[in-house]
């Protein structure tokens, strides 16, 4: 088990198999020392997050939310590891974008995408700092309450 995984261990937390596309596209890819995901939802199982992983996100699921973000940033972590082998190879987490499927009128996106970066500091400490971005939007793929983007830094 890499140091990233154990650290996410005593966290409480742990990789999930990587989720299977819904489409013709790979879940992360290489080029040189970046590694992009595609859009990671909050899957379990092949299923969406039953607490908060479904539907639109306003101030009263906002938390359930921000888990289900957690759980999209760990599947995410997952695609990562297929393509490099080792997420002891990350070197640097790069940006993360957080679409948060909302209401109109809600506007804690922000606070629906720390729960992703809360798993990448734990994962990686000051090396998983990164920028972000946190967008609302009408609609996510199956419905979901949040998608999420990720771009890191390996040895190449």
């Amino acid at each position: 088990m890499s140091d990233v995984e154990e650290r996410l261990k005593r966290a409480g937390m742990k990789l999930p198999e990587p989720a299977s596309p819904a489409g013709i596209y790979v879940p992360a890819i290489q080029s040189g020392s970046f590694v992009y995901t595609s859009g990671q939802l909050p899957l379990v199982n092949g299923e969406l997050y039953e607490e908060g992983g479904k539907g639109k996100v306003n101030e009263v699921n906002q938390m359930q939310a921000a888990n289900a973000a957690r759980i999209a940033l760990l599947n995410a972590l997952a695609a990562v590891k297929q393509v490099v082998g080792d997420l002891d190879s990350v070197k640097e987490v790069l940006k993360l974008t957080v679409f948060v499927a909302s209401e109109s009128f809600f506007t804690n996106q922000h606070i629906v995408a720390n729960g992703a970066s809360s798993v990448l500091y734990e994962a990686f400490g000051e090396n998983g700092r990164h920028v972000r971005s946190a967008v609302g939007v009408a609609e996510l793929p199956l419905d979901a309450s949040v998608e999420l983007e990720l771009v890191v830094v390996c040895d190449s």
